[in-house]
């Protein structure tokens, strides 16, 4: 059965288009007018072996905000509509990876309930490129709403920017794609003693 999951989102900032299939192959094709942005919903896409789209026009005339967040709402949208019913998943799954000199561990739980445990060093470049290193927790927090998922992420160490966040979005493809990967063992049994995700 597909696992697909789309999202049109259009308000008068932004125009988001989503589309993502756990089972893919980790083919991407990205554009959201943010360059460093695009780089990391694309190490989302191959790493998570997802194929994912994006297509997003935003008022970048203003600032890249609005663009980021509401491409995150949809592509947790998206995640969600695209995971179904949840029966025969792992639902738990974590990866911790290192960039040089940078780490970053995730824990993630596709449990249904959406909530955010985020650190990482405070004292790194503010800006890479056109993208506000601040927006990294808030693209987690957009995507964990709307996907509504336990999301863990843990950097304890790094000093490149760039390095610091791209080895979150790694980790967290990883993460995700073992989580919603299908256990052989668990075939048509959903993950959960309540009886629902």
């Amino acid at each position: 059965m597909s696992r697909v999951g789309r999202v049109e989102r259009n308000t008068k900032e932004t125009s988001v288009v989503v589309e993502i299939d756990l089972d893919g192959s980790g083919k991407v094709d990205v554009s959201t007018g943010v360059g460093f942005y695009d780089h990391m919903l694309d190490q989302l896409g191959r790493h998570g072996l997802f194929d994912l789209t994006v297509k997003t026009e935003g008022d970048l005339h203003i600032d890249s905000h609005h663009t980021i967040e509401d491409t995150a709402l949809a592509l947790g949208g998206a995640f969600k509509q695209a995971l179904g019913d949840k029966v025969g998943i792992y639902r738990f799954g974590n990866c911790t990876v290192p960039l040089d000199e940078s780490l970053a561990q995730v824990t993630v739980d596709l449990s249904g309930r959406p909530y955010l445990v985020h650190t990482e060093p405070e004292k790194m470049a503010p800006m890479i490129g056109e993208y506000d290193t601040t927006m990294t927790r808030h693209i987690l927090e957009s995507f964990v709403a709307q996907a509504q998922i336990a999301l863990h992420v843990h950097v304890p160490y790094g000093r490149n920017a760039h390095h610091i966040v791209e080895c979150q979005f790694k980790a967290l493809a990883r993460a995700l794609r073992y989580a919603s990967e299908r256990d052989p063992r668990a075939a048509g049994i959903l993950p959960s003693t309540k009886g629902a995700l």
